[in-house]
Protein backbone atom coordinates (compact mmCIF):
# COMPACT_ATOMS: atom_id res chain seq x y z
CA UNK A 1 0.00 0.00 0.00
CA UNK A 2 1.17 3.42 -1.19
CA UNK A 3 0.44 6.35 0.74
CA UNK A 4 1.35 10.30 0.72
CA UNK A 5 1.64 12.29 3.75
CA UNK A 6 2.40 15.88 4.02
CA UNK A 7 2.27 18.79 6.76
CA UNK A 8 2.92 22.44 5.29
CA UNK A 9 3.05 25.38 7.76
CA UNK A 10 3.28 28.74 7.33
CA UNK A 11 6.87 29.31 7.42
CA UNK A 12 8.09 31.44 4.66
CA UNK A 13 10.84 33.88 5.75
CA UNK A 14 9.20 37.10 3.99
CA UNK A 15 6.00 36.39 6.12
CA UNK A 16 7.98 36.09 9.34
CA UNK A 17 9.60 39.44 8.70
CA UNK A 18 6.34 41.24 7.82
CA UNK A 19 4.71 39.43 11.04
CA UNK A 20 7.92 40.56 12.99
CA UNK A 21 7.49 43.93 12.00
CA UNK A 22 3.78 43.89 13.25
CA UNK A 23 5.04 43.09 16.27
CA UNK A 24 7.34 45.46 16.81
CA UNK A 25 4.65 48.26 15.87
CA UNK A 26 2.35 46.84 18.64
CA UNK A 27 4.98 46.34 21.59
CA UNK A 28 6.48 49.65 20.23
CA UNK A 29 2.58 51.16 20.60
CA UNK A 30 2.25 49.96 24.20
CA UNK A 31 5.50 51.02 25.17
CA UNK A 32 4.78 54.87 23.78
CA UNK A 33 1.52 54.77 25.80
CA UNK A 34 3.04 53.29 28.88
CA UNK A 35 5.80 56.06 28.33
CA UNK A 36 2.46 58.93 27.89
CA UNK A 37 0.79 57.40 30.96
CA UNK A 38 3.84 58.31 33.29
CA UNK A 39 4.99 61.74 31.81
CA UNK A 40 0.60 62.90 31.71
CA UNK A 41 0.31 61.07 35.11
CA UNK A 42 -2.54 59.45 33.22
CA UNK A 43 -3.92 56.13 33.32
CA UNK A 44 -3.06 53.34 31.34
CA UNK A 45 -5.43 53.13 28.65
CA UNK A 46 -6.12 49.43 29.14
CA UNK A 47 -8.32 48.71 25.66
CA UNK A 48 -5.36 49.67 24.01
CA UNK A 49 -2.67 47.28 25.71
CA UNK A 50 -5.27 44.36 25.92
CA UNK A 51 -5.77 44.94 21.98
CA UNK A 52 -2.43 45.32 21.34
CA UNK A 53 -1.34 41.67 23.41
CA UNK A 54 -4.72 40.06 21.35
CA UNK A 55 -3.09 41.00 18.39
CA UNK A 56 0.66 39.84 19.36
CA UNK A 57 -1.21 36.23 20.58
CA UNK A 58 -2.85 36.14 17.29
CA UNK A 59 0.26 36.30 15.13
CA UNK A 60 1.99 33.85 17.30
CA UNK A 61 -1.16 31.50 16.60
CA UNK A 62 -0.97 32.02 13.04
CA UNK A 63 2.59 31.64 12.85
CA UNK A 64 2.88 28.31 15.46
CA UNK A 65 -0.11 26.68 14.90
CA UNK A 66 -2.15 26.58 11.52
CA UNK A 67 -0.77 23.59 9.28
CA UNK A 68 -2.41 21.89 6.18
CA UNK A 69 -2.35 18.01 6.30
CA UNK A 70 -2.77 16.03 3.49
CA UNK A 71 -2.88 12.19 3.39
CA UNK A 72 -3.75 10.07 -0.04
CA UNK A 73 -4.06 6.39 0.16
CA UNK A 74 -6.15 3.85 -0.79
CA UNK A 75 -9.07 4.94 0.78
CA UNK A 76 -8.96 8.05 -0.79
CA UNK A 77 -7.67 11.64 -0.32
CA UNK A 78 -7.96 13.52 2.96
CA UNK A 79 -6.85 16.78 4.43
CA UNK A 80 -7.30 18.74 7.23
CA UNK A 81 -6.56 22.37 7.74
CA UNK A 82 -5.91 22.50 11.29
CA UNK A 83 -7.24 24.04 13.67
CA UNK A 84 -10.11 24.57 11.77
CA UNK A 85 -10.40 20.73 10.83
CA UNK A 86 -9.29 18.98 13.92
CA UNK A 87 -9.77 15.73 11.92
CA UNK A 88 -9.18 14.49 8.18
CA UNK A 89 -11.79 15.37 5.60
CA UNK A 90 -11.62 12.16 3.42
CA UNK A 91 -13.12 12.13 -0.01
CA UNK A 92 -13.20 8.43 -1.22
CA UNK A 93 -11.96 8.05 -4.90
CA UNK A 94 -15.43 6.76 -5.51
CA UNK A 95 -16.46 10.71 -5.27
CA UNK A 96 -13.96 11.88 -7.72
CA UNK A 97 -13.91 12.01 -11.33
CA UNK A 98 -10.58 13.82 -11.90
CA UNK A 99 -7.39 14.30 -10.11
CA UNK A 100 -3.95 15.20 -11.07
CA UNK A 101 -1.39 17.46 -9.63
CA UNK A 102 -0.57 21.44 -11.27
CA UNK A 103 0.42 24.31 -11.65
CA UNK A 104 -1.89 27.22 -10.48
CA UNK A 105 -2.21 31.22 -9.44
CA UNK A 106 -2.76 31.35 -5.87
CA UNK A 107 -3.96 34.89 -6.37
CA UNK A 108 -4.74 35.28 -9.44
CA UNK A 109 -7.31 32.09 -9.29
CA UNK A 110 -8.56 31.99 -5.37
CA UNK A 111 -6.73 35.86 -4.20
CA UNK A 112 -3.89 33.96 -1.57
CA UNK A 113 -3.25 31.27 0.63
CA UNK A 114 -4.88 29.93 2.95
CA UNK A 115 -8.43 28.51 3.58
CA UNK A 116 -10.14 29.80 0.21
CA UNK A 117 -13.15 30.12 -1.42
CA UNK A 118 -12.87 30.35 -4.85
CA UNK A 119 -13.75 32.85 -7.49
CA UNK A 120 -13.63 33.07 -11.40
CA UNK A 121 -15.45 29.51 -11.33
CA UNK A 122 -13.35 27.60 -9.16
CA UNK A 123 -14.81 26.09 -6.18
CA UNK A 124 -12.03 26.16 -3.46
CA UNK A 125 -8.39 25.55 -2.16
CA UNK A 126 -6.66 24.77 0.85
CA UNK A 127 -2.89 26.04 0.07
CA UNK A 128 -0.27 27.18 2.73
CA UNK A 129 2.40 28.04 -0.37
CA UNK A 130 3.89 27.68 -3.72
CA UNK A 131 1.95 27.16 -6.90
CA UNK A 132 1.56 23.44 -7.35
CA UNK A 133 -1.31 21.56 -6.02
CA UNK A 134 -3.46 18.51 -6.57
CA UNK A 135 -6.82 19.45 -7.88
CA UNK A 136 -9.68 17.06 -7.54
CA UNK A 137 -12.71 17.53 -9.33
CA UNK A 138 -15.52 15.68 -8.36
CA UNK A 139 -18.82 13.79 -9.76
CA UNK A 140 -21.30 16.67 -8.55
CA UNK A 141 -19.28 19.20 -10.73
CA UNK A 142 -17.22 21.15 -7.28
CA UNK A 143 -13.62 21.48 -7.50
CA UNK A 144 -10.83 21.60 -5.03
CA UNK A 145 -7.27 22.31 -4.81
CA UNK A 146 -5.50 20.60 -1.89
CA UNK A 147 -1.48 22.62 -2.16
CA UNK A 148 1.45 20.37 -2.56
CA UNK A 149 5.23 21.01 -1.93
CA UNK A 150 5.68 17.41 -2.48
CA UNK A 151 4.99 17.16 -6.52
CA UNK A 152 6.39 14.00 -7.88
CA UNK A 153 5.35 12.10 -4.59
CA UNK A 154 2.28 13.44 -5.32
CA UNK A 155 1.90 12.91 -8.86
CA UNK A 156 3.47 8.81 -8.19
CA UNK A 157 0.69 7.91 -5.37
CA UNK A 158 -2.19 9.28 -7.28
CA UNK A 159 -0.87 7.04 -10.43
CA UNK A 160 -0.89 4.48 -8.23
CA UNK A 161 -4.72 4.80 -7.35
CA UNK A 162 -5.82 5.94 -10.48
CA UNK A 163 -7.71 2.55 -11.59
CA UNK A 164 -10.10 3.73 -8.30
CA UNK A 165 -11.55 6.90 -10.12
CA UNK A 166 -14.36 5.46 -12.08
CA UNK A 167 -16.73 7.68 -14.28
Amino acid sequence: MKVFKETQRFDQWWLRAILAIVVLFLLYSMYSEYITALETRTELSLALMFSNLFGILIIFFLLFFLKLETRIDEQGIHYAFWPFQRTLKKFPWSSIKKCYVRDYSPIGEYGGWGYRAGFKGTSGAMNVKGTTGIQLEFKNGKKLLVGTQKENEAKSVIATYAHKITS
